[in-house]
Formats: structure tokens, C-alpha cells, sequence
């Protein structure tokens, strides 16, 4: 079975505010540490980042009802946060939580012939989640890299992840346990 690690979101407009702004360079070298070896293995990276056009047609119901939009094409928010090492990665762009709805994510991962995905990034709750139970409902395997995994909300990380564990069977394991076990570095 074909392995690939999946980047979501590590994008400055998640990183400006606490409590992910601190941890920015921490996530970033846990998302680096695992794109590292995969890249070193031939094991494929997805790099899933969200932006928006300024016109609304792309924008979700709360940012209408809200009538304010954030990480627009082109805007420094919607850029891979400083240091990210995803530049050889296979790019795709989201407008929802969910990276496959209305993206070509899953014939990426068909054409990569990955039907198992390290995901990492944030934030675990929503787009983090959201994709995760969108990969087991495609009859994908996961895996959740808990040490390249965070939230702008805290309290509702772990219970999150374990949701995840519980419900779709989505083993939670560290970086030296997806290392060993998974990219098989030694």
C-alpha cells in the first residue's frame, strides 16, 4: 500500500493569531522533520493550502453572512508559512475545510496510487478533521502525525484527535513512531 504525507493549511493567516502564533516555528519544523524523510523515501507530499478569491465566489456561508473575507490569492496570509519545506510537493488549492471537496485531491492521490495519508498540519478541528473523515468515507487509511498536528482552539485538540482515533480508526501516532513504522527510516 502506497503512502503519502498530507500538508494542510500551514498558512501565515492561521499562524498571525495566538494561540497558533507561538507554536509556528515548532509546528513547522515537525511538518519539515516528516516532508524531510518522505521526500528522502519517494514518498509523495500534498501540500493543501486554502485561499479565497476577493469576489465572494468562493467564499464559505459564515464569510458571506459575515461579509468579510480572508486569505485572498496572492496575499502574504495565503502563502506556506516561512521555512515550510513543501516546494517540490504537489500543490493543491481548497476553499473548504474539507481539501477534497471541490478539488482534484483525490485523483492526485489515485494518481500517486497513495490509498494511505499521513496527515499533519492544522487545525485539527476543522480542516484537519473535516479531511480526515473525508479520507476514510473515500475508504482511505490514516494516519494522524499528533507531534505536526495543532489548533487555534486548544481544548478541542486532543478530544478531536481522539474522536478521530475512535470513530474512523485512525491510528494517532508520533513523528519517530511515523518515521519507523510508516516512511520506514531506520
Amino acid at each position: 500500500m502506497s503512502t503519502a504525507l498530507v500538508v494542510v493549511d500551514m498558512i501565515n493567516a492561521f499562524f498571525e493569531g495566538e494561540p497558533l502564533k507561538p507554536l509556528r516555528k515548532e509546528l513547522t519544523a515537525k511538518v519539515n522533520e516528516l516532508a524531510d524523510a518522505a521526500k528522502e523515501k519517494g514518498i509523495p507530499v500534498v501540500n493543501i493550502r486554502t485561499q479565497h478569491e476577493r469576489n465572494k465566489s468562493t467564499w464559505t456561508q459564515s464569510m458571506i453572512e459575515d461579509d468579510q473575507g480572508f486569505v485572498f490569492v496572492g496575499d502574504d496570509d495565503a502563502q506556506n508559512v516561512e521555512g515550510l519545506a513543501v516546494e517540490d510537493a504537489v500543490q493543491v488549492v481548497k476553499t473548504r475545510d474539507n481539501s477534497f471537496y471541490g478539488t482534484d485531491l483525490e485523483e492526485r492521490l489515485k494518481n500517486l496510487h497513495a490509498e494511505k495519508i499521513v496527515i499533519c498540519g492544522v487545525s485539527t478541528h476543522t480542516c484537519v478533521a473535516v479531511t480526515a473523515a473525508e479520507a476514510y468515507a473515500r475508504n482511505r487509511e490514516v494516519i494522524l502525525a499528533k507531534d505536526a498536528i495543532a489548533s487555534h482552539v486548544p481544548d478541542v485538540h486532543e478530544r478531536t484527535l481522539e474522536l478521530l482515533n475512535a470513530e474512523y480508526r485512525q491510528p494517532i501516532l508520533s513523528n519517530e513512531e511515523i518515521l519507523r513504522d510508516v516512511f520506514g527510516v531506520s
